[in-house]
């Protein structure tokens, strides 16, 4: 499963070099643009739940964007654990994702997509391949965004429609420090056991020769239904994610 937090501190800080570069030579974008990012995190946390045991990962992306449209699409993979530890098999987790942006008036934009989890021979009695569509407006430093499941999600039997809600936002405080807050809620199709609502407060830093970020995670998931068939840890637990990544 996919990355929260990674996600919105890589987005944010590529949002503050673009922004910082505007304002000292505005130029035009290329009609085509790609570009290429890395990371190392202390845990895995996707919508508040570890990948990866509460252990570290590595992950890195592509993505293409075409500006004279807003379409874009992109791979992204990390190292995880997740699907060996429930009885499976595979290590890695590869998303391919597609969609469109554009704006709605000076302050407001919208991003609409579809998002596909892929696991390697995960060898899951109930697949972990998952496929989501999305939209998400924002409006200045906020946002509100939908994932909405076309197939069963993550594992977990019978769960086609699942739904996920995200809202936040990115607030810039000053020299490309940011403050990342986030709220969402994980409703699990006929497994209600499985719902719960996931948080986080961070920070974000743009440190020229890469970037960083920390931030608190938690969730009131079920301990049971989210404990570890490793080692029995819960893997919802309030903890402190640190990440260091570079985008090229």
């Amino acid at each position: 499963m996919k990355r929260v937090f990674l996600v919105t501190a890589i987005a944010t800080m590529f949002n503050a070099q673009v922004a910082h570069a505007q304002d000292a030579a505005p130029t035009a974008k290329p009609e085509h643009e790609f570009s290429f990012n890395a990371a190392l995190v202390s845990d895995y946390r996707y919508r508040g739940i570890s990948q990866t045991r509460l252990k570290p990962a590595l992950q890195g992306g592509v993505d293409y964007v075409n500006n004279a449209s807003g379409f874009y699409a992109g791979a992204w993979a990390s190292t995880i654990k997740w699907t060996k530890d429930a009885g499976g098999s595979g290590s890695v987790e590869v998303d391919l994702y597609a969609g469109k942006r554009g704006s709605l008036t000076s302050d407001a934009s919208y991003d609409v997509g579809v998002l596909t989890y892929v696991y390697p021979s995960n060898g899951l009695a109930v697949s972990a391949n998952t496929t989501e569509i999305y939209g998400q407006i924002n409006y200045g430093s906020a946002y509100a965004k939908y994932s909405h499941s076309t197939t069963n999600l993550f594992g977990f039997a019978n769960s086609k429609n699942s739904g996920y809600l995200d809202i936040g936002a990115n607030i810039e405080i000053k020299n490309g420090l940011v403050l990342n807050l986030h709220a969402g809620h994980q409703r699990v199709n006929h497994n209600s056991i499985s719902s719960y609502t996931d948080w986080k407060v961070g920070i974000t830093k743009d440190l020229g020769v890469f970037n960083a970020a920390l931030a608190v995670i938690g969730t009131n998931a079920n301990k049971l239904a989210y404990a570890s068939p490793a080692n029995g840890k819960f893997l919802g637990k309030t903890a402190v994610v640190a990440t260091v990544s570079k985008n090229f």
